[in-house]
């Protein structure tokens, strides 16, 4: 997909406008450092709880969502965050991802619902 050329679901648009909105909002006072922003944009980005999934990107990948950069260095062992019930790591990532599937079948279900409202049906 290109700028002129959209061949998305509108997946790609929306990330793009919300990456945009941010940066613009980081940059109002200095344009000229736009790209010493971006890492901290992306991880703002990753961070954040989205609607559909209940969860943030970061935490659908690794299985966690640090609280600040720091959080980051270094990646931490996997052991500390996925063997505190005797979970394996794909286990605890299966899971997680049959969670967060579930969660966009019903945010699908409720935007279809929203979308539906008031629109008759019609019976020949």
């Amino acid at each position: 997909s290109t700028t002129f050329h959209p061949q998305t679901d509108g997946q790609t648009e929306a990330v793009n406008r919300s990456l945009s909105t941010m940066l613009r909002e980081v940059l109002k006072r200095n344009h000229k450092s736009w790209d010493e922003y971006l890492p901290h944009i992306e991880l703002a980005y990753n961070r954040v709880v989205h609607k559909s999934t209940k969860i943030s990107p970061f935490e659908d990948v690794y299985g966690f969502n640090p609280l600040t950069p720091l959080d980051l260095v270094p990646l931490p062992d996997s052991h500390h965050y996925f063997h505190k019930e005797e979970v394996s790591k794909v286990d605890f990532v299966k899971k997680l991802h049959e969670r967060v599937r579930d969660h966009i079948q019903q945010q699908n279900e409720i935007y279809t619902l929203e979308r539906d409202k008031g629109k008759k049906t019609l019976i020949f």
